[in-house]
């Protein structure tokens, strides 16, 4: 189906955060296949990993135990801190966990039409309930009727929210990105995520953090919301989680574990063992190479070479972001960047219209980094002066 307005380049290989074409030709990869290659492409533990697995096992239905699932979740539980996991496919099934999850909770609670916070410029998934939770109206147009359920308020506005809490009395939980990846790389305060912790314990709603595209490592810690030391009742997660093999999770705490019970909620193909495989890889692989501080660090880097390299540049806005997730808002629509990037061998994105995205792999070196800036200021220059 013609869903995808398609770029002209057909990629055939990769390695560590290079990328070939059909004619031979290299790029270097500042999106990550949209924060999903954590560890880039092609690389040689998790590809042995991989391969060793799939001459094993690849699939074996959530009937029975699957030993692979039980090591991930284990693992996952230790780093959030948290109780439980489901493991399915991607982030808006992950999303679609979590909203069954809340209803179910406000049902438990008496509240026969329980309702969710979610925020502007929130993007949550495609599937009908995580596209009426997501705050796009280019997105969800001709797809109405909507799912009912969500109330919209804007992101970052604590009195926005008190001011539900006072008015409508079938809120049982807040949905919300640490990071607005879709929304333009918006980065929330930690005083706000803090005092919204505190408003959900004090109305008994669950606080549910879709981290599908700033978790894993991205933000220089394992999950965004470890920025904050806070801890949510609920957690979803995908993209970064299997370097490329499809595998979402929704992590539950404290009163949101315990909901789901057998025959509540289910997938066919979710934690099968080879994604699970590159899930527990992944997460190695992050821990043994300490590739959390290297974002940090490389994040700050990439930043500071923007800035300077911009420095006074009439139409740039902002350079915001955190790690490896970083966004450049310029004043004007810019996705014609995208392909004069291309052709100077440079993968970016552009989102929310004016804002360039890079969400580089987390194995990127400084000198690659450095690359990535000598290439695309001169684009950008040239574009805000044309």
């Amino acid at each position: 189906m013609n869903t995808y307005a398609r770029l002209p380049v057909a990629f055939v290989r990769g390695e560590g955060a290079w990328l070939w074409d059909t004619e031979g030709k290299r790029y270097l990869d500042g999106l990550a296949g949209i924060a999903v290659n954590t560890l880039g492409h092609a690389h040689p533990r998790f590809t042995a990993a991989l391969s060793e697995q799939i001459g094993k096992l690849i699939h074996c239905s959530n009937v029975y135990q699957v030993n692979g699932q039980e090591l991930l979740a284990d693992k996952l539980c230790s780093l959030t801190n948290m109780q439980e996991v489901f493991f399915c496919n991607s982030g808006c099934e992950a999303n679609e966990a979590a909203i069954k999850l809340a209803r179910m909770y406000g049902h438990q609670q008496g509240i026969e039409a329980p309702a969710i916070i979610v925020m502007e410029k929130a993007f949550h998934g495609r599937t009908l309930a995580t596209l009426s939770a997501t705050g796009n109206r280019k997105v969800q147009a001709g797809f109405e009727p909507l799912v009912g359920g969500f109330v919209r308020v804007p992101y970052d506005d604590l009195e926005a929210i008190r001011h539900v809490a006072q008015h409508n009395s079938n809120v049982v939980a807040v949905l919300v990105e640490p990071i607005q990846g879709e929304g333009g790389i918006r980065t929330l305060d930690i005083h706000y995520l803090q005092q919204l912790r505190k408003v959900c314990d004090k109305q008994n709603w669950l606080l549910m953090l879709d981290e599908v595209q700033c978790g894993i490592g991205r933000t220089g810690k394992w999950f965004a919301y470890q920025h904050t030391g806070i801890l949510p009742d609920v957690m979803t997660l995908a993209k970064g989680l299997g370097s490329g093999v499809p595998i979402g999770t929704c992590i539950t705490a404290g009163k949101a574990a315990g909901i789901f019970q057998p025959g509540n909620h289910g997938s066919t193909f979710g934690g099968n063992p080879l994604a699970c495989t590159a899930g527990l890889t992944t997460l190695n692989i992050l821990e043994q190479d300490k590739l959390l501080a290297h974002a940090e660090r490389l994040g700050k880097f990439i930043q500071q070479g923007f800035t300077t390299a911009l420095q006074g540049v009439n139409g740039l806005k902002e350079i915001r972001g955190q790690g490896l997730m970083i966004g450049i808002e310029l004043d004007r629509p810019c996705g014609d960047l995208v392909k004069q990037a291309l052709a100077k061998g440079l993968l970016i994105n552009v989102t929310a219209d004016s804002v360039i995205r890079l969400l580089p792999p987390l194995i990127m070196s400084q000198d690659q980094a450095q690359l990535l800036i000598d290439g695309l200021c001169p684009l950008i220059k040239e574009f805000l002066q044309s």
